[in-house]
């Protein structure tokens, strides 16, 4: 057997030995105690002041439904929901088991390939020779740092996807709660509707048998307590739909699901926030802007890998060791690598360099809609609280002082029952659209907090007056 050996190859092999032991040990990063939760945690804890657990164990759930079984002894604030909401969220904890993927093709890039070992056995006459190879990619060695910068930059994405999931989650309940303690007041206020109408219908019947009512007159009544009716059972369908939104937001389930609302929703605030720089606060702090900003870069940068790299896409070292019961030991070494004579990588640079292109503009498309959202959200917050106002300070003092003269006339025997049942009803109306207005203020706050970090689910404008409003205006007399 022959073979040909270039001289001393310990000398060329010391260097790439050398390499391969420094990439080795750069390389065998392990894991982090934390897996890339503290940074997620940290943004909860700065825009929502919330805690937020990660439950990796069976340690961890039990201390999860332990905090979740004293938030649920007391009736469910706004705050306690989103809080309730954050801890046991089943979706939201899948999500985060995103930052384990992705912290371990982190540590995976990190590390060397495994080395590839041959192992032959040749016979020639009374020859036999045996052969043994060691290979290892030379050149996953040499992109290691490169690939190990993408991966970061990818942990790091995850980590600002993770975060923005918390702060979604916790506008969506904060708006579902609003939804479901105002579908609360409207199903009691529905039920007052309904009790006047009833009242009014039978009064109705009664006179039109002892014919002091025409059937116009009675008619009128019972159109009306059929409106009532069908308001109150759309009422308690929007309850249960609220109510079953915000059940499954917070992740519960059997015995859970008899929490309990606060009767009211919170009072309006004595002034609006005033924020003249809204749309550089947003820019600053939204976090699918910040996302945008760090994909272009990383597209950037992995564009670089790919013009650095298109040449060595295929590039290994060997080492041999040959030994013959006739021949002295043989050793060498071998260096194989792709020929670009076909492939010159041009088209991978084209695709990077495309995708480079979608990234910024997919930044600025991102940028652009965020001042777009804020100033609506920062809109439709400050024309919520000023029909709320005006329903509070002016729409309802006026009803309510409208039913004080109408008794007062009821009294001197000016108006009859069906006028006052009338005005009762009209009240009522009342009172269920200044909550319908408070509730929509607090909606958009919540579309305002979450305009402000990241993107809003911004709710639609504020619906037509509710069947018993309109039904009470046309029972009047």
């Amino acid at each position: 057997m022959t073979a040909t050996l270039i001289p001393d190859p310990r000398r060329v092999l010391r260097p790439l030995a050398a390499a391969a032991a420094l990439a080795l040990l750069a390389g065998c990063a392990s894991f982090s105690p934390d897996g890339g939760f503290g940074g997620v945690e940290q943004a909860a804890r700065q825009h929502l002041a919330k805690d937020l657990r990660w439950a990796r164990s069976g340690a961890d759930r039990e201390a999860i439904d332990r905090r979740v079984a004293e938030l649920l002894q007391q009736p469910l604030g706004a705050d306690a929901a989103v809080q309730l909401a954050l801890l046991n969220n089943r979706g939201l904890q899948a999500a985060f088991f995103e930052l384990g993927i992705t912290e371990a093709d982190l540590v995976q890039a990190g590390r060397l390939a495994n080395p590839g070992f041959s192992f032959g056995r040749s016979t020639r006459g009374d020859e036999r020779e045996i052969e043994r190879g060691l290979h290892l990619n030379l050149g996953r060695l040499l992109a290691m740092p490169l690939l190990r910068e993408v991966e970061q930059r990818r942990f790091a994405q995850a980590q600002g996807l993770a975060a923005m999931q918390v702060l979604a989650l916790a506008a969506d309940t904060r708006k579902a709660w609003v939804q479901a303690v105002a579908a609360e007041e409207s199903v009691r206020y529905a039920t007052q509707v309904m009790q006047a109408a009833e009242a009014s219908a039978e009064l109705a019947r009664r006179m039109a048998q002892v014919g002091n009512f025409n059937p116009l007159q009675q008619a009128r009544e019972q159109s009306f307590h059929a409106d009532a009716a069908l308001a109150l059972a759309r009422a308690q369908q929007a309850r249960l739909a609220t109510r079953e939104r915000l059940t499954r937001l917070l992740g519960l389930w059997g015995a859970q699901t008899a929490f309990r609302l606060p009767e009211r929703l919170p009072d309006l605030p004595a002034a609006p926030r005033d924020l003249p720089e809204v749309e550089r606060t947003a820019i600053a702090q939204r976090l699918d802007v910040q996302g945008a900003r760090l994909a272009a870069e990383q597209t950037a940068k992995n564009l670089g890998l790919t013009r650095t790299t298109r040449f060595v896409n295929v590039l290994e070292l060997g080492l041999m060791r040959n030994g013959s019961n006739e021949a002295p030991t043989q050793s060498a070494w071998e260096v194989g690598f792709e020929l670009p004579l076909f492939d010159f990588g041009t088209a991978r640079v084209a695709r990077a360099e495309s995708l480079y292109g979608q990234a910024v503009n997919r930044a600025a498309e991102t940028a652009i809609n965020a001042r777009s959202e804020v100033r609506e959200a920062y809109g439709a917050y400050r024309t919520a609280w000023d029909i709320a106002k005006h329903q509070r300070d002016e729409i309802v003092p006026l009803k309510r002082r409208i039913a004080e003269e109408n008794l007062l006339r009821y009294n001197g025997m000016l108006i009859g029952v069906f006028e006052l049942l009338a005005d009762a009803r009209s009240q009522i109306a009342g009172v269920n659209a200044a909550i319908e207005a408070l509730r929509d203020f607090w909606l958009a706050q919540a579309d305002l907090d979450m305009a402000l970090v990241g993107k809003p689910s911004l709710s639609a404008a504020a619906a037509p007056a509710a069947p018993a409003a309109a039904a009470a205006g046309d029972g009047g007399h």
